[in-house]
């Protein structure tokens, strides 16, 4: 692997950089465990340690190292530079050096730069009424917890698209290496468009385990980690040593040779030269392998046993100070090794050459506004989603593929818009029928391009990799930093991402109490290729579980969208696009539909979130019976089913109320979205039956609506485990949702009905009967089914 042979520092900046470093270690282990007494200043006892030992030293000393480093080149270079820190229990260090620099204090005043300050740092770290051990977005200069690892290299892409001023410094840790989510992103540097967009500077830390156990990239033959990192993109540079010294000087030559080689890329691109000519794929970007020991600096043996570059320095090495003098002893002087006293005047500031060595301003990376997305995010401008939709001469009279006319309004989205807004998605863009995007842009590509090749540009904002954990993470550091984005998916699939969709979540609802982060643009999902059109792939493909997962998140922070139609469909996107610090999601089908709405009338629909159709009902204020909807196949079924009523029962009085926020079915105690009592028995009425046809799983409903008034009479029809490969119309039978089932539960529960309308009943069933015998014959849906149309005044 590559070695650096320059050594840059002076003697004067070696002496300032260790000074540094010796200064955020003490403020790490500070952190880690005192409750009082920050500087020593008495012998260490009992009551000056914290209760209970919390966070993670033995990846802090590394973290410090190259931060402390970074701080050199921003200031000699001018850097717009910011900080990702994969190994997120290293919260102590970001932490610490956001107080050197004064990030801290200027987010958080009452953390002053003195003694005082650095005893309430001390305290709030892993305690009650304080903040998390993790780089939590309370952290100022955070865009990443990395508490679940796994994220920071596609954060630090997504970051880096589309600021091409901009270096974002990533430590990738070795145990964090380890997982899927992180070994896709190694080929995000295939994307960066040196030309435009900025640029990520890994540093993978090898320190050689996990919490208790040795990591692979550790553990393989060097040649082994270079060829596989060089396949990947990457021109890696080695640092290695357990010498102060030493790896200081090494890590200041690799970290200039590694800037000085980003800026060549992207000049060469940038100004047209014969190397800029040079397919940015096939450019090694420069990163670092930065190997030093876990723990270092810290207690090299506990009761006889090595601490120091082994798994038991990864969370707290002595664990037993408050009743353990000899540990506490230990501890005390693992403090005093770092000499506070040179590092820390009489009040307790960091003195002035510590204070200097950092940049100023928003040249910190602690104030980068970047990080503070909304500092620096611009609404979007957007087209009218009137000039894109589709005429309706009259209910269901005409089908409509639900997201073409959305792929043509985002392609002029994109257009308006063309550096503040991308599209990611797991090579589904044209699946989903949003091919009319490609119109505007191209998908992304630096690699080699065919003749046979379509629509790849090196400047495309249209992001495809076959790996959603990686496009979720582009979408999230892209948001995060203030610009837009879409994550489009097979409904199915998306559950891949679950969890990072929860670690999103939560930081968003975290970002809503802290006064100082800005809203930033909400993270959209568009999942068609949905549950009930996944007839042709079958049961694997057929989930629509993430609705259930997202609900579990605060009502602040989530919306969920069922448009029945194309028309609804565009408000929907429009409104999703223009909202900030939230998680959408939009489930549409891509198939064929009945299109309901004219566009005057889906906007008001879409606008109200849920509404009685009164063009499709006949109760004239007084309902035997509700037919609720939400999704484009339960309404098309449920409307089918009132069409049979209304000419087999032409007397019985049917409501159809139906639902594209699904959050409005909830109390508005419970959702800034949901009804109160009043409203949503007026819609739903009191003590009449409702049916409804739900898109997920049928208990969703129920939990939304439990508090009710009228949820003792609703029945809820929805998904239930059961698909296979086979018809449209079959998947719905399989899970009772079909129109004849509905028409049947209607018999069951509107009171009276059941003897009067028997005969009707039976039919319902034969019809059902027919379905099957007609499917396993013909391999296709009955006639009255693929040719049924809502009834034309």
């Amino acid at each position: 692997m590559r070695t650096v042979d320059a050594r840059p520092l002076s003697a004067d900046d070696l002496a300032l950089a260790d000074a540094h470093w010796r200064a955020a270690n003490y403020l790490a282990v500070g952190q880690i465990y005192l409750l009082d007494n920050p500087l020593l200043r008495q012998p260490l006892a009992a009551e000056h340690i914290k209760p209970r030992l919390l966070g993670h030293w033995g990846t802090t000393p590394g973290l410090n190292l190259v931060y402390t480093h970074c701080d050199r080149l921003i200031r000699e270079r001018d850097l717009d530079m910011m900080y990702v820190i994969g190994p997120g229990h290293g919260g102590p260090a970001i932490v610490a050096q956001t107080w050197l620099e004064g990030s801290w204090t200027d987010t958080y005043p009452g953390t002053t730069l003195d003694e005082r300050g650095m005893r309430r740092l001390f305290k709030q770290f892993s305690f009650p009424g304080g903040i998390p051990s993790h780089v939590a977005p309370e952290v100022p200069g955070s865009i990443h917890e990395g508490g679940e690892l796994g994220y920071s290299l596609s954060h630090a892409f997504g970051a880096a698209f589309d600021n091409p001023d901009l270096i974002v410094t990533t430590v990738v840790g070795d145990g964090e290496a380890e997982t899927g989510a992180l070994a896709t992103s190694w080929s995000g540097c295939r994307f960066v468009n040196p030309a435009t967009d900025g640029a990520v500077l890994p540093v993978l830390h090898l320190n050689g385990y996990k919490i208790a156990n040795p990591t692979v990239l550790a553990r393989i033959p060097e040649d082994d980690l270079d060829m596989l990192l060089r396949g990947h993109g990457w021109d890696p540079v080695l640092v290695a040593g357990d010498d102060p010294e030493e790896v200081h000087q090494q890590l200041a030559g690799a970290l200039d040779d590694c800037v000085a080689r980003i800026r060549q890329i992207q000049d060469a691109a940038r100004s047209g030269s014969p190397g800029g000519a040079t397919p940015p794929g096939e450019v090694h970007w420069p990163m670092i392998v930065l190997r030093t020991p876990k723990g270092w600096t810290g207690p090299e043996e506990v009761d006889g046993v090595p601490v120091e570059d082994t798994w038991r320095a990864h969370q707290v090495p002595l664990a037993t100070v408050r009743e353990n003098d000899a540990h506490r002893r230990q501890l005390e002087a693992w403090l005093r090794s770092y000499r506070p006293e040179e590092l820390f005047d009489e009040d307790g500031a960091p003195v002035a050459s510590v204070r200097a060595w950092a940049p100023t301003g928003a040249r910190r990376m602690g104030s980068n506004p970047h990080a503070n997305g909304g500092l620096v995010s611009r609404p979007l401008d957007l087209p009218d989603p009137r000039d894109y939709a589709v005429k309706v001469p009259g209910p269901g009279a005409e089908l409509h593929e639900g997201t073409r006319p959305t792929g043509a309004y985002l392609r002029d989205v994109i257009r308006a818009n063309p550096h503040n807004i991308r599209l990611f998605g797991p090579d589904e863009v044209e699946s989903n029928r949003l091919g009319a995007t490609l119109e505007a842009t191209g998908k992304a590509w630096m690699l080699e391009q065919y003749d046979t090749d379509q629509h790849l540009a090196r400047d495309g904002r249209v992001m495809e990799v076959l790996s959603e954990h990686t496009c979720q993470g582009w979408l999230e550091g892209y948001t995060l930093t203030g610009r837009h984005g879409l994550f489009t998916s097979y409904e199915a699939f998306i559950h891949i991402v679950d969890s990072m969709f929860n670690q999103h979540a939560k930081w968003l609802k975290t970002t809503r109490q802290l006064d100082w982060r800005r809203p930033v643009p909400s993270l959209n999902y568009l999942l068609s290729s949905h549950v009930w059109r996944q007839d042709h792939n079958g049961f694997s493909h057929q989930d629509p579980g993430f609705i259930d997962h997202v609900v579990n998140k605060k009502a602040e922070v989530i919306r969920v969208y069922l448009p029945p139609d194309a028309n609804t469909l565009l408000w929907t996107m429009d409104h999703c696009l223009q909202s900030q610090n939230l998680v959408n999601v939009i489930v549409a089908g891509k198939q064929p539909q009945p299109t309901w709405l004219d566009m005057e009338q889906a906007g008001l629909h879409a606008r109200r979130g849920l509404g009685i159709w009164d063009w499709a009902s006949n109760d004239a204020g007084d309902p035997q019976v509700v037919m609720a909807c939400a999704g484009d196949v339960p309404t098309m079924e449920t409307l089918a089913a009132v069409s049979i009523l209304r000419e087999e029962l032409p007397d019985l009085r049917v409501r159809v109320v139906n639902v594209v926020d699904l959050m409005r079915l909830q109390p508005s105690s419970e959702h800034p979205h949901g009804l109160d009592e009043r409203e949503f028995d007026a819609i739903f009425g009191t003590d009449v039956p409702i049916i409804f046809a739900y898109h997920g799983y049928p208990w969703l409903i129920h939990r939304l609506t439990y508090r009710h008034t009228s949820h003792e009479h609703l029945h809820v029809r929805g998904y239930k485990e059961e698909g296979t490969t086979t018809t449209p119309f079959d998947m719905v039978v399989r899970n009772d949702m079909d129109r004849f089932h509905l028409v049947i539960d209607v018999l069951d529960r509107v009171p009276g009905l059941a003897r009067k309308a028997a005969v009707l009943r039976q039919r319902m069933q034969d019809r059902r009967t027919a379905h099957r015998a007609y499917v396993n014959e013909h391999g296709a849906d009955l006639p009255e089914i693929t040719e049924w149309t809502w009834p034309q005044a």
